[in-house]
């Protein structure tokens, strides 16, 4: 095994890529932010804005079927891989995650009475 010494100069340019790279994002979305708030702003005012609801029943159910699979072959992969060790909770979290809102679509009460309103309005 060889090894390679790097000089403090590489390391100090290989810790500061990520930092820029954070910082660069981080005023990409903000100016992001800012141009969407000014849009929806000058919407309000010539009245042309239409608010558009979040559609949270098929986001719940989306979200849920792709966090769950791809936990299970997160899990699948790691386990195998290494056998039950932390890097098996890389693949449990989103597992949990996917699994917990598959339940909360399953439970919600408010979208079995859509779907009953929904239903009676086709007849």
């Amino acid at each position: 095994m060889h090894s390679t010494v790097t000089s403090a100069e590489a390391q100090v340019v290989l810790a500061v890529i990520p930092i820029v790279g954070i910082v660069i994002g981080g005023i990409i979305v903000f100016f992001y932010l800012l141009w969407h708030h000014h849009e929806i702003k000058l919407q309000i005012q010539t009245g042309t804005y239409q608010h558009r609801k979040f559609d949270l029943k098929n986001f719940s159910l989306l979200t849920g079927l792709l966090l769950t699979g791809i936990g299970i072959s997160l899990t699948l992969f790691f386990s195998l891989l290494n056998g039950f060790s932390y890097a098996v909770l890389g693949g449990l979290i989103p597992l949990v995650l996917g699994l917990c809102l598959l339940i909360f679509y399953k439970i919600n009460p408010e979208f079995k009475q859509s779907q009953h309103t929904d239903n009676g309005s086709n007849d």
